[in-house]
């Protein structure tokens, strides 16, 4: 099983997440749990889509992290 990061924003009336390591494969949801859930079938979809189609799919190689700026 291959880990992926996701970056959750506010997008006003509802969250959207996208993943840095698979260009286009975005989503959106009303919470953090459904944007999650959302994220996480888009990113099989995505990867099946890719398959199917003959190409590569991109490693996991994005990391997240938070730091506290004063």
């Amino acid at each position: 099983m291959t880990e992926y990061a996701i970056v959750i924003e506010d997008a006003g009336d509802n969250l959207s997440a996208y993943v840095p390591d698979l260009p286009g494969c975005v989503s959106t949801g009303a919470s953090v749990e459904e944007v999650t859930q959302n994220i996480q079938e888009a990113i099989a979809l995505h990867i099946e889509s890719l398959r199917e189609h003959g190409e590569e799919v991109p490693a996991a190689t994005s990391r997240t992290g938070i730091v506290q700026v004063a």
